[in-house]
């Protein structure tokens, strides 16, 4: 029902008002206990196959939901009524900010595919945590937070450690985005020179609360196994990978018609082209530390098969944005009751053994 709603309906209106209208109605139908509660009944996969114990956390599923989806910490109640595991709010900056000129988000369908280039719009830290300390849920919410736009680079550990310091109280968990290439100059925090001074700072303002980076694609190989070694270093709790890529080559859609539904070049590319790169950055990070850190994978999932992918190459976790997009609200059930299948098929306990354990490939090729 949901692909026909999308194919007639949501995709022929602006990925922004569809994004929009939808999280009213969700706002609506989830804004009260008993209604919230009567939607958990229908979506909630209440499994300990599936639960998972990371970051000091007990989460009821690995699937969880990207940053990107709720930038303002305002519809993380609904989110989690739908089936989540935990939902990553943000990118939260420490003052409020806009987002970069229109256009900043297109679809690119035949692709299962998103274009965006935001930079990080959000109401700021501050009214985040106000709404983040009314929490009426048990739903598990890490705050991802970046930099102001204005805010030079080298200034750029105070604003994330003031974003720590406003949101930490309230989060279960928080990611540094050093990642998102739709803030100038962004991506250069992630050199160890940059992100080492970036990491202590925070360190040093929020000590009691989980501390993860979330790392882009695009990144070599050997500056993944520095960043590897850095987290280790210096006692995060994990890595996120990956944020979007600004390569278009892996879109199948032609150059000139993704210029027509989007803007020529620039902004990050999100959805199935990304699959390939983040399961292979998974992999890489996962031989480089094996348990030492936790791996939350994102880039690409879309699909039981995919979430299946990334728990056996080494992710703990697993977070989803443009595939609930094209999966619609139904989707994280049917993930988490695939999951729960699978992981009973495999003659396992709890997913969390299965992490990192053997073949990549998903069940339905072996």
């Amino acid at each position: 029902m949901y692909k026909t709603l999308f194919d007639r309906l949501l995709s022929r209106v602006s990925p922004e008002r569809a994004h929009t209208a939808a999280f009213r109605a969700l706002d609506v139908f989830t804004s009260r206990p008993r209604p919230r509660a009567l939607l958990r009944c229908y979506t909630h996969v209440d499994d300990e196959l599936i639960q998972v114990r990371a970051l000091g956390l007990t989460f009821p599923s690995p699937l969880g939901v990207a940053a990107g989806l709720d930038k303002d910490a305002e519809h993380f109640e609904g989110l989690g009524a739908l089936g989540f595991g935990f939902v990553e709010v943000g990118t939260l900056t420490p003052r409020p900010q806009v987002s970069n000129p229109a256009p900043i988000l297109a679809r690119v369908t035949a692709d299962r595919a998103l274009l965006n280039r935001m930079g990080f719009p959000n109401k700021g830290a501050e009214a985040a945590a106000r709404r983040l300390a009314d929490r009426r849920s048990a739903t598990i919410v890490g705050a991802n937070l970046g930099k102001n736009r204005e805010t030079e680079l080298e200034r750029a550990a105070d604003d994330y450690a003031q974003a720590a310091r406003v949101l930490a109280p309230y989060a279960d968990y928080l990611v540094l985005n050093v990642s998102s290439p739709n803030t100038l100059g962004l991506r250069d925090l992630q050199s160890v020179s940059h992100l080492r001074p970036l990491i202590e700072a925070v360190k040093q303002a929020v000590s009691d609360r989980p501390l993860l980076v979330k790392i882009s694609p695009d990144m070599s190989d050997a500056d993944l196994d520095e960043v590897a070694d850095l987290a280790l270093e210096l006692g995060l709790a994990g890595i996120v990978a990956t944020n979007t890529t600004l390569r278009r080559d892996a879109l199948s859609t032609p150059a000139a018609e993704v210029a027509k539904l989007a803007w020529p070049d620039g902004g990050g590319v999100s959805g199935a082209p990304l699959k390939a790169r983040s399961l292979e950055v998974l992999r890489r990070l996962h031989a480089r530390v094996g348990d030492r850190l936790v791996l939350i994978s994102a880039g690409g999932v879309g699909s039981a098969d995919d979430v299946w992918e990334r728990v056996l190459a080494g992710a703990t976790l697993v977070q989803v944005y443009t595939g609930f997009i094209y999966g619609g609200p139904g989707w994280p059930r049917a993930i988490n009751l695939e999951l729960a299948r699978r992981t009973w098929d495999a003659g396992s306990r709890s997913i969390q053994e299965l992490v990192g354990t053997g073949d990549a490939r998903p069940a339905s090729d072996q």
